[in-house]
């Protein structure tokens, strides 16, 4: 299932997140939308929590659409720290998408895994 965020949960869901975000601008009416929304789906099982999907109404979203300059839907957007990486609008179908994906999911899935935790060893140097 992919996350529906509006302009009032964008910050926090996309920009403030933890994991790198794949933000789907899209449009009830958009066919395309319709057609490449499996590959999306596919792509987020893919991806686990690696990368989460999200999907944006641009017509309810104005503000959103206008913000990233939307010249056409699908448009996808990959942000990671609130940085755009990757933009993918123009793509001609499932094929273009695939390919496009599937790059994406190299880079992000071949990256060293970062773990956190709230509590800080002590890696203090010792001296005899």
């Amino acid at each position: 299932m992919v996350l529906s965020v509006s302009e009032r949960t964008f910050t926090q869901e996309v920009l403030e997140s933890p994991v790198p975000v794949l933000v789907n601008f899209e449009a009830p009416w958009c066919g395309l939308c319709r057609i490449i929304h499996p590959l999306l789906l596919q792509f987020q099982s893919q991806c686990g929590e690696q990368i989460k999907l999200v999907g944006v109404n641009a017509d309810e979203n104005f503000k959103l659409s206008n913000t990233y300059r939307l010249k056409s839907l699908p448009t996808l957007l990959l942000i990671e720290n609130g940085i755009i990486r990757h933009r993918l609008e123009g793509f001609r179908g499932r094929d273009d998408l695939r390919l496009a994906l599937e790059e994406i999911k190299l880079s992000y899935t071949n990256r060293p895994k970062v773990y956190t935790s709230s509590k800080t060893a002590d890696l203090e140097c010792r001296t005899a």
